[in-house]
């Protein structure tokens, strides 16, 4: 079977240079080796998190000089990059060409206009990648620690730079940026000290980590410190902006429709839902409130029927081993099935959530990158531990019994886990590195839909040919909050929506439990754009197989348009549609 993917990779890879300028297309392929490596001498940092750990010892001390450097390889890259005919190009070097072509533009344009290395302190957090370096297993532990030692010693630079760049930051920003920053102080105490532990390095060399990683320590303290500190008396708003929050919307999401035009999208699709929903409750009334009469008000009604079914969820202490037990029941009903194949070779972690990564969102997956394809990838779970009762229990009752089970989908198999595989086996590396987020997150939110129509529902089995009222009704809930993402994100940041009105669309029309809805405000405070993401490459992928489905008839097979459109890697869906429409 993984054989039968690489074919396919092969054949499609084949087709598109057929038609195409061969010895133009090698030399782009050439050009492009040579890019991806110039790339990783401009971003130390993230050839490690995707696996090249060639520039691990370095670290970028974030000043005036790199900002330079980033500009000047930016310009460089673009010349040599416009040589190129686009149109003597192979289908999938063209997607490469604009994906080069929107990064280069994107770093320039937050370098000169953006400008978030001024007012946004949480930008400036080394905990992370320093982790991953203890954590995973690329290299023998002594090697590893050899790298981690020689990047320590450039942290005080880093934070002292940091600080510098500073003008009236954003308070939400400020505050993400503290508590995220002392969070991640353990990596450099607990972490460091058993992974010295562990190692056979030589007295003198743990010595030195260890007073290097105090400097470290003192350093990030030192960085929370200036920020609690700091006389801000001016504020720099955490809205974007029009003008701004369009034109990042069109670097990050790449979609046709732009900023507006997916607003307005979700705006109809947050009627259909609702009308979607009514439905279910009346179905469901008789069975929850026999003999009561059901709310006039339709939003009354739905919220009444989504409190009753909420009830039903686990406990706060079995909160992470109840996702554990999913992940091999959506595997098994996957393969009976038959929807896609799912590489048994690459691990799947549930882990706690680190605490640098704390505050943003209560799950997330990371995942090895296209030079460390045997890595491990890490399901994210945020802890509820020192959460006061009320808390914990309107946060449970978001991820409820059924809601609990979507969230698997979405972050693991076949969401975020299986799409992520995929997009490390294809040829291109471009398209791993430069992953579209809109396609990454839509494709996540696509699976989620796509199981209920197959069927999926635990509690009736893994030969379950019908996915229950009450699982549909709270997937119309889980699709009405990436709905309501883009609505939210596009109001907050161009429209000034106050919290208020934010809370009675996350609260009101969403149904969402007020712990899930305060979270959510704090993220569109310290994010944009981001939030965006999941309806807009879910509906584009939905419309795309639904016109292949109305194309190929008889012929259309659920498990070959999968895996045709994973292969492409994180590419833009209106690309992807590109390529398989042909």
């Amino acid at each position: 079977m993984k054989q039968s993917i690489i074919l396919l990779f092969s054949l499609l890879f084949c087709s598109g240079l057929a038609k195409a300028d061969a010895a133009m297309d090698a030399n782009f392929n050439k050009y492009k080796e040579a890019f991806v490596l110039e790339l990783w001498k401009a971003y130390p940092s993230w050839a490690s998190s995707v696996g090249y750990h060639k520039y691990d010892n370095a670290l970028i001390v974030p000043d005036d000089n790199s900002r330079k450097s980033e500009l000047a390889f930016c310009g460089k890259q673009l010349l040599a990059l416009h040589k190129f005919q686009l149109n003597g190009l192979s289908d999938l070097n063209k997607i490469d060409y604009h994906l080069i072509e929107n990064q280069l533009n994107s770093a320039i344009w937050a370098v000169n206009e953006l400008k978030a290395y001024e007012w946004d302190p949480s930008g400036y957090n080394v905990s992370g990648g320093f982790a991953d370096m203890l954590s995973n297993n690329y290299a023998p532990l002594d090697t590893r620690l050899r790298s981690f030692a020689a990047r320590l010693a450039k942290v005080p630079a880093y934070y002292e730079a940091a600080k510098k760049n500073i003008k009236n930051p954003t308070q939400e920003h400020t505050q993400l940026a503290i508590e995220q920053n002392l969070g991640g102080v353990s990596v450099f105490e607990k972490d460091l000290e058993t992974a010295l532990k562990d190692s056979k390095l030589t007295a003198a060399e743990k010595a030195k980590i260890t007073d290097d990683a105090k400097k470290c320590v003192a350093a990030i303290n030192s960085y929370a410190d200036f920020l609690k500190k700091l006389d801000n008396k001016t504020p720099r708003s955490f809205r974007l902006g029009k003008a701004l929050y369009e034109k990042k919307f069109d670097f990050d999401i790449q979609s046709g429709l732009g900023a507006e035009g997916v607003y307005t999208a979700a705006l109809e699709h947050k009627k259909l839902l609702h009308e979607h929903m009514l439905m279910l409750t009346k179905q469901l009334w008789p069975k929850y409130f026999e003999g009561r009469p059901i709310p006039q008000n339709p939003l009354v009604a739905i919220k009444q029927m989504i409190d009753s079914i909420s009830v039903t969820h686990v406990k706060p202490e079995e909160f992470q081993s109840n996702i554990e037990l999913q992940i091999p029941f959506l595997t098994e009903f996957i393969k009976r099935n038959n929807l896609i194949y799912i590489d048994p070779s690459k691990p799947l972690v549930v882990r706690r959530e680190p605490e640098y990564m704390a505050g943003v969102a209560g799950a997330s997956i990371n995942a090895p990158g296209p030079y460390d394809k045997n890595g491990n990838t890490y399901y994210n779970v945020g802890s509820l531990d020192g959460w006061d009762a009320d808390k914990a229990e309107s946060y449970l009752r978001e991820y409820n019994h059924y809601i609990l089970q979507i969230l698997n989908i979405h972050e693991a198999i076949p969401g975020h886990y299986t799409q992520l595989v995929y997009a490390n086996q294809s040829p291109s590396i471009i398209k791993s590195i430069l992953g579209n987020n809109a396609m990454i997150e839509g494709w996540a939110v696509y699976t989620e839909r796509m199981m209920l129509e197959n069927g999926y529902d635990a509690d009736r089995g893994l030969d379950s040919k019908e996915a229950s009222m009450e699982m549909w009704l709270m997937y119309d809930k889980w699709n009405l909050r990436s709905t309501c993402n883009t609505i939210l994100d596009y109001m907050v940041h161009t429209r000034d929506m106050s919290k208020e009105d934010a809370m009675k669309l996350l609260v009101d029309e969403a149904f969402q439990q007020s712990a899930e809805a305060e979270g959510k405000w704090r993220r569109v405070s310290v994010t944009q754009v981001q939030l965006c993401c999941y309806f807009s490459g879910y509906s584009e992928i939905y419309a795309l197989r639904e016109e292949c489905k109305a194309k190929q008839g008889a012929k259309f097979n659920l498990k070959k348009f999968h895996e045709q459109f994973l292969s492409y890697g994180s590419a833009p869906v209106k690309y992807i549609k590109e390529m398989m429409m042909k």
